[in-house]
């Protein structure tokens, strides 16, 4: 018969040092809920500030709120930057928040996934009010994850432990110039003093629809409890929204426009690389993912990432519009399809589009 000893932790081994199998369920001390556990993932580790100053964005970004304010006044606006999405398993894509947020936060790049700005009517009988103010831009994110909460090591989105130092609500404010609200406080402010009542007082809610559906479907069902049932209605009211920031976009400030040349130069570069790599691979089984590779390199090196899948279409692949798979042997003699453009930290993109003979 096999002899058990104890340990500290009330479970038994073998002679051998292996656990009885009742046991291996009960080893509550290296379990992730244990108190062991908890003081082992959050004490004694470098908690890392992340970098913190104003971007150079957050200058224009008054001018273009102030725009969208008195477009809608009166109204709640919803602009969300959008949720991480799956890859595969637990993989994620790398985030990009959406167009009409990055605009008007001045954010790029992976800051603030799950984010939303809110901008808030301001009171009727308001000092602000009677100063012609509109609304206060409210911007809503999730508190830093650092070592002082279990999020640390549980959260894979946001807990430090998984993706470093990230930007929290003080560090937000301190970039964009925005005041910054804990996203758990997000769908009590959008809700708040909503009716479509006969006596106007309401507040109608737009939200820019795509970027989160599980945000707008909470919007929809808030509306339609508050008395906002026509769903064309509500769905032209928030298209509105997005086509106003779009046209918005069409005209670009001094800013926008060292970004995108910025955007121009990098992707000249990436051009230019492309063309370095095309004799060694002219014949290659990869040859179109070669130069696709020399291009992309360039937009980590120079910028966030490629604006949008390189196309690099050769011979009977060059007619093909939007051809990605970029599976195809370049070959001496043909023509050579590439259509390209770098995105850089600002989120602005070039897009070139040029024919070579090889």
């Amino acid at each position: 018969m096999a002899e058990y000893t104890p340990t500290e932790h009330g479970e038994e081994l073998k002679a051998d040092g292996t656990q009885k199998a009742e046991d291996r369920v009960n080893n509550r001390s290296l379990r992730p809920n244990s108190d062991s556990f908890k003081d082992f993932m959050t004490n004694n580790w470098d908690n890392q500030e992340p970098e913190v100053k104003a971007l150079e964005s957050s200058k224009y970004i008054p001018a273009r709120l102030e725009a969208l304010s008195k477009r809608f006044p009166g109204e709640r606006l919803v602009i969300p930057a959008g949720q991480p999405k799956v890859r595969n398993n637990d993989c994620d894509y790398a985030f990009r928040p959406d167009t009409t947020f990055a605009y008007y936060t001045g954010l790029g790049q992976d800051y603030e996934a799950g984010a939303v700005l809110v901008m808030e009517p301001v009171e009727k009988d308001s000092e602000e009010a009677k100063a012609g103010k509109n609304h206060t831009p409210e911007l809503f994110v999730a508190p830093r994850a650092d070592n002082s909460t279990s999020a640390f090591y549980k959260d894979p989105h946001y807990g430090e432990y998984w993706v470093g130092p990230r930007a929290g609500l003080k560090e937000l404010k301190a970039m964009t110039g925005i005041e910054t609200r804990d996203i758990a406080e997000l769908d009590d402010a959008i809700a708040k003093n909503v009716s479509d009542d006969a006596n106007g007082e309401g507040i109608r809610v737009r939200i820019v629809r795509e970027t989160d559906p599980e945000l707008t479907a909470k919007v929809e069902t808030m509306r339609e409890a508050s008395g906002f049932t026509d769903e064309d209605a509500n769905t032209c009211a928030d298209d509105k929204l997005h086509e106003f920031a779009a046209e918005a976009r069409m005209l670009k400030d001094d800013y926008e426009i060292r970004e995108m040349r910025k955007a121009i130069a990098a992707t000249k570069l990436g051009f230019d690389r492309m063309l370095t790599r095309l004799p060694n691979a002219l014949g290659h089984e990869h040859s179109e993912r070669m130069i696709e590779g020399a291009f992309n390199s360039v937009a980590r090196e120079e910028g966030n990432e490629v604006g949008y899948d390189t196309i690099v279409a050769s011979g009977k692949h060059a007619p093909i519009l939007h051809w990605m798979r970029n599976t195809g042997v370049v070959s001496s003699g043909e023509l050579l399809l590439i259509d390209a453009g770098v995105e850089v930290n600002s989120l602005y993109t070039a897009d070139i589009t040029r024919t070579f003979p090889t």
